[in-house]
């Protein structure tokens, strides 16, 4: 599925658990990690161990933990707790190497790039075995790089760009942008969704439930694109393969993969990475 939004829930708030399942968010993020003080954190691992051995099997959104850091005394018990549970990802904060997310469970791996060495590296790391999507850690560069943004965050625009390049270099899917934490501030959140679709990211991280539909809303591309990307597939599977035009154009690869990632922008496909297999138009969905 296209993931377009991924809400963060504290991993030592269990009640919210099923909330955030039922907010629409396309991924599920249980956080081990910055939602959770040191002294909770081992009742935070077994509560998110718990809950999802409970969820087994059961439909909804794409289930992810952000473990804590490779630095830190926890994040060896947060890798084994997730061994014998299903779970469909892993976020590693402050991913800096491609060595970083070796050795975590088999189910994909999601780094957040939040330093300058991760940034330095993020086209190594993007482009490791098991790597999924690369997020970037918007509040924590800031801090690593002494940056004081502005509301429109105008001074991360060379990082953020430079995590588009990485992901496409890497032949990831566009990568996931940063948090707002004004989440009452409908406007701002707009805007920022916005910013981060036209510099070339896919996907929101959220920190609170009343912002995945805003996301969504804000990256939906417009009834007309999407009815134009839909007839795009149409005509390319209809021709079996040969050349068509559609409205004076050439219906060609770069043209369906734009028409594919319209609808993954509207939550109607999947995001198909650059270099993706692409099927024939006859065979195209």
């Amino acid at each position: 599925m296209s993931v377009r939004t991924l809400l963060f829930v504290p991993g030592d708030r269990p009640e919210r658990f099923d909330k955030a399942v039922s907010s629409g968010a396309d991924a599920v993020v249980l956080d081990l990690e910055d939602a959770v003080s040191a002294s909770n954190k081992a009742s935070a691992r077994d509560a998110v161990q718990a809950w999802l051995r409970r969820m087994a099997g059961h439909p909804g959104p794409i289930r992810l933990v952000r473990v804590n850091a490779r630095s830190t005394p926890w994040f060896d018990g947060d890798v084994a707790a997730l061994r014998d549970v299903e779970v469909q990802g892993v976020v590693l904060p402050k991913c800096e190497q491609p060595a970083d997310v070796q050795g975590l469970p088999d189910v994909g791996v999601w780094p957040l790039i939040e330093t300058a060495k991760g940034l330095v590296n993020s086209a190594a790391i993007g482009s490791a075995r098991g790597v999924v999507r690369l997020v970037f850690g918007s509040l924590d560069i800031q801090l690593d790089l002494g940056i004081d943004a502005d509301v429109v965050e105008s001074e991360l625009a060379p990082y953020r760009a430079q995590l588009v390049l990485a992901s496409r270099l890497a032949g990831l899917a566009p990568p996931v942008d940063g948090v707002t934490m004004a989440y009452h501030d409908d406007a701002q959140l707009t805007n920022d969704v916005q910013r981060a679709v036209r510099q070339g990211f896919g996907a929101k991280l959220c920190i609170h439930p009343r912002q995945v539909a805003l996301v969504h809303a804000a990256m939906h591309p417009g009834d007309a694109a999407v009815a134009h990307a839909r007839r795009v597939l149409q005509i390319a599977s209809a021709s079996g393969g040969a050349a068509v035009a559609l409205d004076g154009t050439m219906v060609d690869r770069p043209v369906i993969l734009r028409a594919q990632a319209v609808l993954a922008r509207a939550g109607q496909g999947h995001v198909l990475t650059p270099h993706a297999h692409l099927p024939t138009p006859s065979r195209v969905p």
